[in-house]
């Protein structure tokens, strides 16, 4: 699904590029949907690692806590990038 997103994502800049009408609008638009795709990936990795670690801390209690922090961390991360998304979005269209 990242992926689609991500091959659109591209599509979109390269039409862009052959004729679309370039505005600094537009191209903060493209800039902010990009890092904030960059910043969404890596909070999903993030909590990815930290299931793995949670998962795999084989009932050691500093590993278990390791674990649950950077799961945490992860979906706290991911719910702030959502937010900003919608946030960024609602206030760009509304220029």
């Amino acid at each position: 699904m990242v992926w689609k997103v991500i091959a659109s994502s591209i599509k979109q800049q390269v039409q862009d590029i052959n004729g679309a009408d370039h505005t600094l609008e537009n191209d903060m638009y493209n800039i902010i949907n990009g890092v904030m795709m960059v910043v969404g990936i890596v909070a999903v990795i993030v909590i990815i690692v930290g299931g793995v670690n949670y998962a795999t801390s084989q009932g050691d209690p500093s590993k278990v806590t390791k674990g649950k922090k950077v799961l945490i961390g992860g979906i706290v991360g991911l719910i702030i990038v959502l937010l900003a998304f919608a946030i960024v979005n609602f206030v760009l269209k509304a220029l």
